[in-house]
């Protein structure tokens, strides 16, 4: 089968190129920026470009009769104007592309930031609507605007379906991604101290296997939440800790005080001409969606996430054994 992949070099995207490959099909991928080794050993046909670009999108799409579009600009700044273009605009250069070649189905991944936060006691679902709310992140309006334009395409026919997965974690992060720097800092020993919240963190590989199933399994015009199991920072510290051997950092920063000094390092690490762990727009995550059921996507995709320390034992053995951490 003729299988196409955007933001192929990204986590979710690296993992599930290699998936693909593996069963034996076709897959052509296209990329913006490509991290050393992302791609090492991989057998697909490779196109750089980017998705705001119509005629790169058509090249990359034509004769294809599976989607899965991963690229997105994931950002926790609050103002980004590419946000705008790339989790919007080549949405819609995807979805016409699609609807032009006749492609079978279309599998999208949105986010669970697509959601509303509100009513933030009650179990977030797919039945939850989309932020419509302005003064939420431009990341999470993205993500919104994206599905919607995805929607839009169904109603002019094309077959497509929407993945929201949470916090991702795992294997063949070669950015590495934020929770990446993240574990990578706990292992090392060099994270000073915790903030208070959590998040519902969920394996690579199980949000691939759930992609895998949604070309055949998922219902045309459906989304599908990938969450997994909701941890705080605190416990998915301890979780590393018990991996690693490393002991987690004892400090636990109240929300209160971490949001109050946030734009201030926020500014520092600008002129520093570095990217912090966590800032206002991150804290804010860590804020939201405590509760949340994938029993549509276990029901229908089979979607079953295995637990955190699995997840860890298997991300910090990759970190060993690509050099990111020593053995």
């Amino acid at each position: 089968m003729n299988v196409v992949v955007t933001g192929a070099t990204g986590h979710v995207g690296a993992n599930l190129t290699r998936a693909l490959v593996e069963r034996g099909d076709r897959v052509r991928v296209l990329y913006r920026h490509a991290p050393p080794r992302a791609l090492d050993g991989v057998d697909c046909e490779r196109i750089t470009g980017d998705v705001r670009d119509p005629d790169t999108v058509d090249r990359a799409i034509r004769d294809a009769e599976l989607v899965y579009h991963c690229a997105a600009k994931i950002s926790l700044e609050s103002v980004d104007p590419e946000v705008e273009t790339i989790n919007v605009d080549g949405v819609r250069n995807i979805t016409n592309a699609c609807l032009r070649h006749g492609v079978r189905r279309l599998v999208h991944f949105s986010s669970i930031h697509a959601f509303a936060t509100e009513p933030a006691s009650e179990v977030l679902d797919e039945k939850r609507p989309l932020i419509t709310d302005p003064r939420q992140p431009p990341y999470d309006r993205s993500k919104a605007a994206g599905h919607r334009v995805v929607l839009s395409a169904v109603e002019k026919g094309l077959d497509a379906v929407v993945l929201h997965p949470a916090a991702v974690l795992g294997p063949h992060d070669y950015m590495p991604s934020r929770m990446g720097r993240v574990l990578l800092s706990l292992a090392r020993g060099r994270m000073p101290g915790l903030v208070e919240g959590g998040f519902s963190w969920v394996d690579v590989r199980d949000i691939v296997a759930a992609a895998l199933a949604a070309d055949t399994r998922g219902r045309r015009g459906e989304n599908y939440l990938l969450s997994g199991h909701w941890l705080s920072f605190a416990e998915l510290a301890a979780v590393a800790g018990e991996v690693t051997g490393r002991r987690p950092p004892l400090l636990t920063t109240p929300m209160w005080l971490a949001r109050a000094v946030a734009p201030v390092a926020g500014g520092l690490a600008k002129l520093l001409r570095v990217d912090p762990l966590f800032n206002s727009v991150s804290l804010h995550a860590l804020r939201i969606h405590r509760y949340t059921s994938h029993k549509k996507a276990e029901t229908e995709l089979g979607f079953t996430p295995r637990s955190t320390k699995e997840t860890l034992e298997g991300t910090y053995a990759w970190f060993r054994e690509v050099g990111m951490l020593p053995r």
